[in-house]
């Protein structure tokens, strides 16, 4: 059995046990609850002395609660002398907060950054960040896994590949669209979003053919749902005879399950970086991916010491 204990949150305890069971360990036992003023409180019930340590513990809502939670259990461990203490965070909250959009706006994601590794966390394992330059806003070695490879994977199973067409739902996401295309060997098209003027309606122009194909829009996560409803309609507007949308982390936050439910989407998948609301969990038109075997290795690379990079080649 490897000598590595792995503890989680309450954030995704599924998560967490998938990986545990790809690893073939169990979860470690440590006790989370809340004092009667909401405070965190942490209990570890085993020894972690030099012991090669990971917390699976996703970032996402409540950030706030989940966040601290992480933090607490890390100084737990670090008071508890364990070897090396790893976050397995496979979903970055604050990450959409990288960099100063006004004049006095804060850079979150770089702030969470350095509380987590003041927190005596010394290697970060993530998934996706919405910014691959958060990366450098840590001063620990961090592992920035991809849902791509299995994702594509899925849409190769369960798609007609001869005529499928990625899209990318902005400029932004070209590079993303491009990699999933080429893991399946489909073309690319992309949607040019603009504003004809203050206040005026948002205008949609498709780059690249997506008549009588089936398309497959990808990002890197679905919050309200507001953007991928609209790049839908635009995708079918312009032709598409079906439209799929494929997105790593479901945040899934306010109206976007009834969004998904009124839109064209035939289906939307997604991974279990971040669980499912219920209303989300019994739509029949969202589709869950499991990431458990990614990060357990990952998790088994990083303690031998070998190379991370190797799971995406």
């Amino acid at each position: 059995m490897l000598e590595i204990r792995l503890f989680t949150g309450n954030a995704n305890p599924v998560l967490a046990r998938s990986i545990a069971e790809h690893l073939g360990l169990p979860v470690g036992a440590a006790r989370i609850t809340r004092f009667s003023d909401g405070e965190t409180q942490v209990e570890i019930d085993e020894n972690v002395r030099g012991r090669d340590v990971y917390l699976v513990q996703p970032t996402s809502a409540p950030s706030n609660d989940h966040i601290m939670e992480l933090l607490i259990l890390a100084d737990a461990c670090k008071r508890a002398s364990a070897g090396r203490i790893t976050a397995v965070v496979p979903y970055y909250g604050y990450s959409r907060q990288d960099r100063k959009v006004a004049p006095r706006a804060p850079i979150s994601a770089k702030l969470v950054a350095d509380i987590i590794t003041t927190a005596g966390i010394q290697r970060l394992v993530t998934m996706d960040l919405h910014a691959g330059q958060i990366q450098g806003f840590f001063d620990i070695p961090v592992d920035n896994l991809y849902g791509g490879p299995s994702l594509s994977e899925y849409v190769s199973r369960h798609l007609p590949a001869e005529n499928v067409v990625i899209v990318s739902p902005d400029a932004g996401g070209v590079e993303r669209a491009r990699g999933f295309a080429k893991r399946i060997g489909a073309s690319i098209a992309i949607i040019d979003k603009r504003r004809t003027g203050p206040n005026k309606a948002e205008v949609m122009h498709m780059v690249g053919d997506v008549r009588d194909k089936t398309a497959v829009i990808v990002d890197d996560m679905i919050d309200t749902a507001g953007t991928l409803q609209k790049a839908a309609q635009a995708v079918a507007d312009n032709g598409a005879s079906s439209v799929y949308a494929v997105a790593t982390h479901a945040v899934l936050s306010g109206p976007a399950v009834e969004r998904i439910e009124n839109s064209v989407l035939k289906k939307v998948i997604v991974t279990d970086t971040i669980p499912l609301r219920a209303d989300a969990a019994a739509s029949k038109r969202i589709e869950v991916v499991p990431m458990g075997r990614v990060f357990a290795e990952a998790i088994r690379s990083i303690h031998s010491n070998d190379s991370v990079s190797r799971l995406f080649r």
